[in-house]
This record gives structure tokens, sequence and C-alpha cells, in this order.
């Protein structure tokens, strides 16, 4: 699909955009047939293939995990129900080396969240032309494979996050203690006068430290594997172009994704870690 005819940059436009739903000029909705239509949908557009394979990929991990636990057995172990015991009992030692209080949704959150995000990073594996090349066939034009490239993909799950934090923050300490977070440090004093005064300057500190939280965690996922999709693309413009071939091309190929396979596995590691840390300061007194 590489395109006989396009150029190394239509090339990666065409690769970097979504299947993308939303209106149209003229006020009716679709399917957009280019980038520049797909940029001007606004913000109200859909991203079919991130839904798609997020959800997908959602779908395939609670299959795989429930398939485990109804065959689990205190005999001798298959191999996915030692896979599956192996990744459980990596999050369970996580989340009580990070987290300090009693919550029990915590632990099912940081395993939805690490198998989920490792998942979807791992579609970045998959050759840059395959599955595009073959729904091409099918009349779909656009096709991004990796739901964690997409932004509104990690905003979504960073804001899912935080979220959390706020709901815990307000329900273990009240709204006061979460005013009195914002507003009473790191800058206090014994004098009330002073103290005031201290206050719109912690509040403003503090307001970008919480709101960084969010944005920090979309932005590292998504900036990663991002700059990890365009190196591949960027070493399929070169092999298409003959600049590499027969084994150097391939071993090129090869050696980038081994040492990608360390890249979408610890994005998925500092994601999950990131949030436990979030949720035990929620819980906290700090």
């Amino acid at each position: 699909m590489a395109g006989e005819t396009l150029t190394s940059g239509e090339y990666i436009k065409h690769h970097l955009t979504n299947l993308t739903y939303g209106q149209h000029a003229d006020g009716s909705w679709g399917i957009a047939h280019s980038a520049a239509e797909a940029k001007e949908m606004g913000f109200w557009a859909i991203h079919l293939d991130t839904m798609f394979w997020s959800i997908g990929l959602g779908v395939l991990f609670l299959y795989f995990f429930k398939k485990a636990a109804d065959a689990a057995t205190a005999g001798i172990p298959g191999g996915l129900q030692n896979f599956v015991e192996w990744i459980v009992e990596f999050i369970d030692t996580s989340v009580r080396g990070s987290f300090r209080s009693k919550n029990d949704m915590v632990a099912p959150l940081a395993l939805t969240i690490f198998v989920w995000i490792f998942l979807q990073n791992l579609m970045d594996l998959v050759p840059v032309d395959l599955i595009p090349w073959f729904t091409n066939l099918l009349g779909i034009h656009f096709m991004k494979v990796v739901p964690s490239t997409d932004p509104n993909a990690t905003f979504g799950m960073a804001i899912g996050v935080f979220t959390l934090v706020i709901f815990y923050t307000i329900k273990i300490k009240g709204v006061g203690g979460f005013v009195g977070e914002l507003t009473l440090q790191p800058f206090s004093s014994k004098n009330p006068a002073v103290n005031a005064l201290f206050i719109p300057i912690n509040f403003i500190l503090e307001f970008v430290s919480l709101i960084a939280k969010p944005i920090s965690l979309a932005l590292r996922l998504f900036g990663n594997m991002y700059a990890g999709e365009m190196i591949f693309i960027l070493i399929a413009i070169m092999y298409n172009a003959g600049v590499m071939f027969g084994l150097f091309g391939g071993a090129l190929q090869l050696g980038w994704a081994i040492f990608h396979i360390l890249i979408i596995t610890l994005q998925a590691f500092i994601f999950m870690t990131l949030t436990i840390v979030y949720l035990d300061m929620a819980h906290n007194e700090h």
C-alpha cells in the first residue's frame, strides 16, 4: 500500500492519518477521504481505527484472562495459567510496593492498565504496511493500528486516572482537605496574614502540579510510541526506495523491533506505576 505513486512525505502522512468519522464541510457526516479533510472535522470527530483496535484488544485481554481463570487448577497449571499468574503476581508486587492504603480497586486497575497498554503498544511490532494494505483492498484507505500513538487514546486513559485521583482525594480527605492541599502548601506561616498571602501562590503551584499529572501520563506514552512508529515508517520508506535491501534491511528492522519490545513494556509499566503512586497520594496526607 505504500504507495506505488506516493512520495515519502505523502507516505508518512498517509500512515499517520487515522480513519476519521465526523462532520464534513457541507454539514453531512461520514468518513474522511483525505488527511486534510480529517483534520478539518474538528473536536467531535471519532478515530474509528483507534476505537476498533483499543476496544478489540481490551476484549482480547478479558477473554484470555477469563479463560485462564475458568481453567485454573490447583494441580499442574497449563501454559496460559502460568503466564496469567506470573503477570498477576508481578502486578501484586508492584501495588504492594507503591500503595500503602487499603483499596481493592487499585490492583485490578493496575493489571488492566498494564496489560491493555502493553497490547496496544505491541501492535507497533506489526509491519507498518501489512494491515493497511489489507484494509485498502476492502476500500478502507486509512488505518492506524497502534492506539497508543493517538493522543486521543492516551489522554482518554490519563483523564480516567485523573478522575479517580480527584474522586478518592475528596472521598478520603473531604472537600476541605482537597482544597487545603491546593492552598496550604508548600509555603505556610504561623502568621495568619502572611499565610493568607501564600494561598494564591500555593494554589498556582499546586494546581499546575495537579494538572501536570494527566498531561505527563498522556504525553509520555504518546511521545514514545509515536517516535517508535515514525522510525518503523522511515525504515519502511528506505526499504521500499531501495536504500536498504536484503539482509541489512531485515536486520535493521529486526534490531529496532527487539529494542522496541523494551520500550513498549517500559511505557506500560511507567503508566501503571504512576497511576498507583497518584492514587496512593490521593489516599494519604502529604
